[in-house]
């Protein structure tokens, strides 16, 4: 007989469980083998027919073999539940037959080691090519963790055996849903735990572990492996970063040896392999980080864990100015971004703007500029105040001319300024000083449209009123010419955002596109009025509010607003901060959500968030501003969508930023920090008329930003800038049932000035504007109320998923849209989808393209239904399931952001006529 094997109590169990139901009355089992010193001597065994408890004695001769068997036989006579186990070397020819009558199948039993693996999975029998594996059986028996192998078929496979084996070995992290690939591999090669196991394996073992996964996986998967064997798993995805340098198409001689003296002894084809793995790994990571899910944070310090040792280990072998075009390398990253920022300074020298755009576009490609949403925001910002400052200089032709523009164009140049102030979020100083030199030019600009505005104000003051108001529309109209037409259908909710300048409204309108608000407007673009002058709370708020020029306090405020709104069937009630928070439990008061809920009710409320920051220092280093930054404002909107209010957002004045740090500009008869009586000076200008409520009618008010007649604060009202003087207005509704007849939808793309897009986003601009059309889409013109877009998109009818009403034939005048769904065909292609969109949103969406020349941003899809951007993106997937007959592209995506309609091919695949 061979050498007895090591068996250990998973073995005997084994054993046991396989001969127990043959054993009946008999109580030895004699196993050939030494039994592991300091295992359990004593354990219990069941099967499925019987339960036994084992003794080990482990006897090597036979008066050994049997005394133990003698003693047993007297310790449990009367326990016929008692097994005895003997391991021993003694050859089965020894043993008399006194002693193995007494023994299962009547023999020394061998031990089938291959066997005692399939009893471990559960299985009958192993595939032969294990018996031919002694590694693989060694380890399987040495590796069955404490809850045992999963239960498998009735043949174990090699294949399954060797997943097992993995997943404890490596762990988990290297097993995917039972599938190894060579991402989770990569994902395990940073596990510190599982990659020093795989080190300590025997040689036999993790060669045949390494045989396996490169057959299975691919040449990547060998070469990790065998940086894990040595140590270095920790580096194997910095190395495969770095590697590029010596496969890319750029690769080098010297490139390759720089790069063999960092890994030496890989194959090109395998290094080509393991790179591109690498690569696609990070990409996988890359969007992970931007999703923003649970595990998002930990996969963005896993990108940049990985890119930054590559960049130690690139320059370590010299190979940084080799690696200057990779997409992850931090130092190609910085490379492109002081390209940028070298185009940049040559665009404001007058080289054009091509270079600056290309080097945006070639930064953006690399995959650490989607983890670097602040830097990235800054140099975006940059290039398109760059592309601002090259288009001709034109300066508002009256005071109206002026807030319109500034509201619809200029204040998106003060809300890129506020982010190019602070610099690069990083402190890159080259980038830092670009920066710079774009703000200066474009504040040199900006000062200049304000010199211009403000010669037109002092005339304009002594004259304007309701009745002769300059083409303007005044603060103290706003609530008669903006938020009384919306309330012939629901009192509308207005929130007065004390100090909001228009380019904190532009931060904040695009935040409320993003969550399904629709901007309207009663003219073709964004409103905004000018404020009482001087520019400051005490004149402002109580104009906007009482809906006539008066200066006062909140009670002025709140009585003013009372009487506006007092009428038959409708009442006003104004809320200031004292009286919107609720008790203990409760977000809102109970009288604010009470007037909320009636309809007939219009309910202002005052939120100071941003003047208060301003006043007391607390902008710090902001750059911008979300919703839920000003308190309670999430709620409102949240309530006021809850009872279909609309939503009339405005402020009372705007503000300006102080960035000088000089001392305040000594003058007579100072009043606040931009306002005071007496002669003006450089930089000022004296106002006098109705218009003035303070100062005794007359007052001194500077239209340059950087005078101030008090202490420094973060910033300050009541002067004659354009930021200032401009009341941004904002108008929104949950749904377009509440659209008044005659009012426009503001498309969120569309609202914003042409050059704010990206070159390849924008809409051909006027002949006078030199912009590259060049890819342009169309302009999409405004979308203005009609009774059959309303009846469509009412948002009862418009759930994603809702299931359609009946088939319903075409009726003469219907628009292509209804013509389409009401078709055979239509109903054809429904019949492949469980649940079809509601058909009215179907043809609004249909109708819409046709109106706007067959193009429409995602945007505008998801205000003209009501969705966030994600959500439409998932219902045009399923548009397109529907209009796409055979696979034809009727309605197609570009670039994930523009939506496209074949109207010919529409009419042709469902047989309909184009008006």
């Amino acid at each position: 007989m061979s050498a007895a094997p090591d068996i250990d109590r998973r073995m005997l169990e084994a054993l046991v469980e396989h001969w127990l139901p043959e054993a009946g009355e008999r109580q030895l089992l004699l196993v050939h083998g030494r039994y592991t010193e300091g295992a359990d001597r004593s354990f219990p065994v069941k099967t499925s027919e019987r339960r036994c408890r084992v003794h080990v004695a482990d006897q090597h001769s036979l008066l050994g073999a049997l005394e133990a068997w003698q003693e047993h036989q007297s310790s449990h006579a009367d326990d016929p539940d008692a097994l005895l186990v003997v391991t021993t070397s003694v050859a089965d020819q020894q043993f008399g037959w006194d002693l193995l009558a007494y023994a299962v199948q009547r023999r020394v039993l061998s031990v089938d080691r291959a066997e005692i693996v399939a009893r471990r999975f559960g299985a009958r029998d192993v595939d032969p090519r294990i018996r031919q594996e002694p590694w693989l059986i060694d380890a399987l028996l040495d590796a069955e963790p404490a809850e045992g192998w999963p239960r498998t078929a009735s043949v174990l496979t090699r294949d399954r055996a060797i997943q097992a084996l993995i997943s404890v070995r490596l762990g988990r992290a290297a097993l995917g849903d039972d599938a190894v690939d060579i991402g989770t591999l990569l994902d395990f090669s940073l596990d510190p735990a599982g990659t020093t196991r795989f080190a300590a394996l025997p040689d036999a073992e993790r060669d045949g572990l390494t045989d396996w996964l490169t057959h299975t996986v691919g040449d990547a998967a060998g070469l990790l492996l065998r940086l894990a064997a040595e140590g270095r798993a920790a580096d194997a995805m910095p190395l495969g970063v770095v590697g590029t340098a010596a496969v890319g198409e750029t690769a080098s001689t010297s490139a390759a040896l720089a790069f063999g003296g960092l890994l030496g002894g890989v194959r090109p084809e395998q290094l080509i392999a393991f790179t591109e793995a690498v690569e696609g790994a990070l990409e996988r990571w890359v969007s992970e980080a931007e999703s923003g899910g649970r595990h998002s944070r930990a996969a963005r310090d896993r990108v940049l864990a990985v890119t930054r040792r590559a960049e130690e280990l690139a320059t370590r072998a010299g190979l940084t100015a080799d690696l200057a075009g990779n997409r992850f390398l931090p130092s190609a990253f910085t490379a492109r971004l002081h390209s940028v920022a070298t185009a940049l300074t040559a665009a404001l020298d007058g080289a054009g703007l091509d270079a600056a755009e290309n080097a945006l576009v070639a930064l953006r490609e690399h995959h650490l500029a989607r983890l670097e949403d602040e830097r990235m925001r800054a140099v975006d910002l940059a290039v398109r105040v760059v592309r601002w400052l090259t288009l001709p200089l034109r300066e508002p032709a009256s005071v109206a001319d002026g807030i319109t523009t500034y509201s619809t164009e200029w204040a998106w140049v003060d809300r890129a300024l506020t982010t190019l102030w602070a610099g690069d979020p990083a402190g890159d100083p080259v980038l830092g000083r670009a920066f710079e030199l774009v703000f200066r030019a474009a504040r040199q600009r900006r000062d200049a449209l304000d010199a211009a505005f403000a010669a037109h104000l002092p005339r304009w003051t002594t004259r304007a009123g309701v009745h002769d108001t300059g083409g303007c529309l005044l603060i103290e109209q706003v609530l008669d010419e903006v938020a009384m037409p919306l309330a012939r259908q629901s009192a509308p909710v207005i929130v007065v955002l004390d100090g909001m300048s228009a380019a904190v409204a532009a931060e904040l309108a695009e935040q409320l596109a993003e969550n399904a608000w629709l901007e309207v407007s009663p003219r073709e673009h964004r409103i905004a009025a000018v404020s009482a002058i001087p520019s400051v709370t005490r004149a402002s708020r109580p104009s906007l509010l009482a809906g006539t020029l008066t200066a006062g306090d909140q009670t002025v405020e709140r009585d003013g607003f009372a009487r506006f709104w007092k009428g038959p069937g409708r009442s006003g009630q104004l809320f200031h901060k004292a009286d919107i928070g609720g008790d203990a439990g409760h977000r809102l008061s109970d009288r604010l959500l009470e007037a909320l809920s009636d309809e007939t009710v219009a309910v202002a409320v005052v939120l100071n968030t941003i003047d208060a920051a301003l006043d007391h220092g607390r902008e710090g280093d902001r750059t911008g501003w979300r919703l839920h930054d000003i308190t309670y404002l999430p709620e409102l909107l949240d309530a006021a969508r809850n009872y279909g209010r609309p939503v009339v957002l405005a402020s009372d004045h705007g503000h300006v930023l102080d960035r000088a740090d000089g001392p305040p500009v000594p003058g007579a008869g100072a009043e606040s920090a931009r306002w005071r009586t007496g002669e003006p000076g450089d930089g000022e200008i004296a106002l006098r008329g109705p218009r003035v409520l303070l100062g005794g009618g007359t007052v001194v008010v500077p239209w340059r930003e950087d005078i101030r007649y008090t202490h420094r604060k973060a910033g300050y009202h009541g002067g004659a800038a354009l930021a200032e003087l401009t009341v941004p207005v904002l108008v929104v509704l949950p749904s377009l049932h509440r659209l008044p007849p005659g009012w426009t939808v503001l498309a969120a793309d569309r609202v914003a000035p042409a050059w704010w897009h990206r070159r390849a986003e924008q809409a051909p601009a006027p002949a006078s504007v030199p912009v590259s059309s060049e890819r342009a889409p169309r302009a999409v013109p405004p979308i203005v109320a009609s009774p059959r877009v309303v009846s469509q998109l009412d948002p009862h009818e418009m759930s994603l998923f809702a299931v359609d009403a009946p088939e319903e034939s075409a009726k003469p005048g219907e628009s292509l849209g209804e013509r389409v769904v009401a078709s055979e065909v239509y109903a054809g292609q429904k019949a492949f989808l469980p649940k079809a969109p509601d058909r009215k949103a179907v043809a609004a969406v249909i109708d819409a393209l046709v109106e706007s020349g067959n193009r429409l941003p995602l945007t505008t899809v998801a205000t003209l239904t009501g969705r966030t951007v994600t959500r439409a993106a998932v219902l045009t997937t399923t548009l397109q399931r529907l209009l796409n007959v055979d696979g034809y592209p009727v309605l197609s995506m570009d670039g994930g952001q523009w939506l496209t309609l074949d109207v010919e091919t529409l009419c042709l695949q469902f047989g309909v006529e184009r008006d």
